[in-house]
């Protein structure tokens, strides 16, 4: 039984789970010295990849130039091993949502941004907008097809789901808050991830899920929504807010402070990752950490991270 689940259902884990994540731009900037200093933790660096062929580790989002997805919308990358960001909207007018066809099934996982960001890449940020703002008919329309196919999409996928964690990600605010506003998130959004983790609810399942930006103020809504663990921002959200929406609440893997690391000392983001963990930690569980590194962090900064994360995951009050 894995550190996360443990500590997501509250099953007292022996230590806090600690997740780290690199981006494939970490790996093409330090090559050997990353392997090198990746080879030392092996704890979180269990599968170092071969940097003589980035390809093996880099997927079409993060390769440079372009592709088209399955709903047709057309990503761009002028940084290889950075992420790519949609540039081509297939939908660009309301009209065109009447006509439009969901693709067939995926034999992948559920991707990052499929129900919210989906609905941004398939009619561009400022329409899509607008489009919550005026509350046309069409938006009913697009909502209801991208819904229905995310239904379809997690139907298929639970019988080849490993374990008993279904992972979602989809980035529901922005620096200072929700982009449509909480109210109109509640109205609109709220009752797509509801049904579709009750999906994943009904089948035994349990639901972790990662959104970037200012979402505190609809954890409580989260929570009613079925998830399980959530993978907030610290920067966005602060620290006392968090604690206070979801300590002894909802599950916490937190997402330590990405803006933080390529700039402080070792010293101070050993503070950094003590703070938090004295603050959310319970001995029953639900919380852990979650590290998320690229090229602009210092090795020496990577290091005091990994050294303060073996610390900490020890803590015991």
């Amino acid at each position: 039984m894995s550190l996360l689940y443990k500590a997501m259902t509250y099953d007292y884990p022996e230590e806090l789970p600690v997740s780290v994540g690199s981006l494939p731009a970490m790996w093409n900037h330090y090559g050997e010295e990353l392997v090198y200093l990746a080879r030392e933790y092996p704890d979180f660096f269990p599968n170092i990849p071969d940097i003589s062929d980035p390809e093996s580790y880099t997927s079409d989002l993060y390769r440079f130039g372009g592709y088209t997805d399955e709903w047709g919308c057309v990503w761009s990358n002028i940084g290889e091993g950075m992420a790519s960001i949609v540039t081509g909207h297939p939908v660009p007018r309301r009209e065109d949502i009447l006509t439009l066809t969901a693709p067939e099934l995926p034999d992948e996982d559920v991707r990052h941004g499929f129900m919210y960001l989906r609905l941004l890449d398939l009619r561009g940020f400022e329409e899509a907008m607008a489009d919550f703002a005026e509350e046309c008919e069409e938006l009913d329309i697009l909502i209801a097809k991208v819904l229905e196919h995310n239904c379809r999409h997690i139907k298929a996928r639970l019988p080849h789901t490993d374990g008993e964690i279904m992972f979602f990600g989809d980035d529901l605010g922005m620096q200072n808050g929700l982009a449509i506003g909480p109210e109109r998130w509640r109205r609109y959004m709220k009752p797509c991830f509801k049904r579709i983790y009750s999906i994943v609810r009904d089948a035994g399942k349990y639901v972790y899920m990662h959104t970037d930006g200012m979402i505190r103020e609809i954890i409580p809504d989260l929570i009613d929504c079925g998830v399980t663990m959530v993978n907030p921002q610290i920067g966005a959200n602060g620290l006392d807010n968090l604690v206070r929406e979801c300590k002894g609440k909802i599950a916490v893997n937190l997402d330590l402070d990405r803006q933080l690391f390529p700039f402080a000392t070792p010293s101070e983001l050993d503070d950094h990752v003590r703070e938090c963990v004295e603050a959310f930690y319970m001995p029953q569980g639900g919380f852990g950490l979650s590290i998320e590194l690229n090229y602009e962090v210092p090795l020496k900064n990577v290091a005091a991270l990994l050294d303060a994360a073996r610390k900490y995951r020890k803590y015991r009050g």
